[in-house]
């Protein structure tokens, strides 16, 4: 990491204490693992979900193994509505209610967009979009009667342009208009719809996927002069979970200087 000062890692508050949440693409070191994670030392009962059900497993011994009888884990492939039912009738059935939802799944890739190809653009949006609609349209349907808190996971390039990024773009753009339409309509359930806005947090799947050089040229844009960590993006996601956040709704909080 660069920069002056290294983050401090906040003790949990008991900010979701009795709270149960659902969070997609859960199962490892980014995002959704880290709010998994935050969830739980706030206080939440938490149900992981990933497409990748190996990792998913582990994750959740893992966690299951701190936070005994708090955690369990259903592997859900966002695309699929089937498995999306699925996934949030079992957090019903599980814990007895669903308060928080968390949509974290997203798929990326960097491509030219005059070689891009129709199955390169459908697969992200399919998975980043129509995944997010998927999720926010079933946790709608069983939060009309008890209300609850959604939280989408958009990207700093739903505002500002990345070339070989269009796909993405496009598809964490949607994301954000997705959310203020959701919020609008959640209302009067007493659902609150919001996003965060990441720029560059560090996990090892991105490093895999991205150069060196790309990655060095991202961070160089950061206001602090280096990349978050992932459980500093949960900790907004905690914050738009919890009552603190009580008369925010149809927001896109950008966790980053990056928000134009």
């Amino acid at each position: 990491m660069t920069g002056v000062e290294s983050p401090v890692y906040e003790p949990g508050h008991g900010l979701l204490k009795g709270r149960t949440a659902v969070i997609t693409a859960a199962a490892g070191a980014g995002i959704g693992g880290a709010t998994a994670r935050r969830f739980l030392e706030e206080g939440a009962r938490v149900l992981i979900s990933d497409a990748h059900a190996r990792r998913l497993k582990e994750y959740g011994a893992e966690l299951a193994g701190e936070f005994e009888g708090a955690v369990t884990s259903v592997p859900c492939d966002v695309t699929d509505e089937a498995q999306v039912g699925a996934l949030f009738d079992a957090a019903v059935r599980e814990h007895g209610r669903l308060d928080i939802v968390v949509n974290n799944a997203g798929l990326g890739g960097t491509s030219q967009l005059v070689e891009m190809t129709d199955e390169q653009w459908t697969r992200v949006l399919d998975v980043t979009l129509n995944g997010t609609f998927r999720c926010t349209r079933a946790a709608l349907r069983r939060m009309r009667e008890t209300g609850g808190v959604i939280v989408n996971n958009a990207s700093v390039v739903g505002w500002r342009a990345q070339a070989g990024q269009a796909h993405y773009a496009a598809a964490k753009a949607a994301v954000m208009a997705l959310t203020r339409c959701a919020a609008l309509e959640a209302a009067e359930y007493g659902v609150r719809v919001n996003a965060v806005s990441p720029s560059l947090a560090m996990h090892p799947h991105l490093v895999k996927v991205t150069s060196a050089q790309l990655l060095e040229e991202l961070t160089a844009r950061e206001a602090f002069g280096r990349y978050a960590e992932p459980w500093e993006v949960a900790n907004v996601i905690v914050f738009l979970a919890s009552g603190y956040s009580s008369y925010m709704t149809g927001e896109v909080v950008a966790v980053s200087s990056q928000h134009a």
